[in-house]
């Protein structure tokens, strides 16, 4: 088995899309970075990276068994052994997961481009290790929904970014469920002034329904003003915005 040692990661908690797994060039200073003394490096088939990238399904059983209480992680001059901890490369991508004791890739990182370099030289030659898991759930197509939007959404957009337009699509599926058909309508002409007449024989469902057709593609200083807008007086998502404001990146 091969290991990577002194390796930084920094994790990611519970994200089921890898967009949000932050590469190096957008890691924060109040991240949480962690130095890994010892971990197991897999290279692994290109349909199972994926589901393990970008879901947080059932690992492999004999993957598991495999990596078992073989990484540490440096702490305060300790060397603590971890359950299930590991890095993953098809090749292609790479990513370091921790699965906090459980079945599910709880937690992933990225590694910093150096490591990310270490890794391919390491993995090259070597055949992938053809682990067999519940192909039926890789095969069938992700749903994304506007809780979880698809990585064609995100794409291009830094991450700060992706951080405002989760919240914004946060606000509105909010909104979905008032069924307040006069905040709808005041909310839509905000964003679409130019259909205001029409707007008004509008039901709830269409109004909403074009609005949040419009604001998925991209993201410009409109979506920036909407986003502030729509979140005026709920703390929780003012606090959001708030943490995204005062980052750097």
């Amino acid at each position: 088995m091969l290991f990577l040692h002194d390796i930084w990661v920094n994790w990611f908690e519970g994200e089921e899309n890898g967009y949000n797994v932050c590469h190096f060039h957008e890691w924060r200073k109040e991240d949480s970075v962690e130095l890994l003394d010892q971990v197991p490096l897999l290279k692994i088939e290109s349909p199972l990276f994926n589901y393990i990238e970008n879901d947080l399904m059932e690992l492999p059983q004999q993957l598991l068994m495999d990596v078992h209480q073989k990484a540490y992680v440096r702490k305060n001059h300790e060397r603590i052994q971890l359950d299930y901890c590991f890095v993953v490369t098809d090749g292609q991508g790479i990513m370091a997961i921790d699965t906090i004791g459980y079945n599910i890739p709880i937690r992933k990182s990225r590694l910093i481009p150096r490591q990310e370099q270490l890794v391919y030289e390491m993995v090259n030659g070597h055949e992938a290790i053809p682990y067999t898991f519940d192909s039926k759930d890789s095969t069938m197509e992700k749903e994304y929904h506007i809780l979880s939007p698809s990585p064609i959404e995100m794409a291009g957009l830094t991450r700060k970014e992706r951080q405002l337009k989760q919240l914004l699509f946060m606000a509105l599926d909010q909104l979905a469920s008032t069924k307040n058909v006069a905040e709808i309508r005041y909310w839509y002409t905000e964003w679409n002034p130019s259909r205001y007449q029409e707007i008004q024989e509008m039901q709830f469902e269409e109004v909403w329904q074009n609005l949040y057709e419009e604001t998925r593609n991209g993201w410009t200083s409109k979506h920036v003003q909407l986003c502030e807008n729509l979140i005026k007086g709920q703390p929780f998502f003012e606090k959001l915005w708030e943490i995204e404001h005062e980052s750097k990146v």
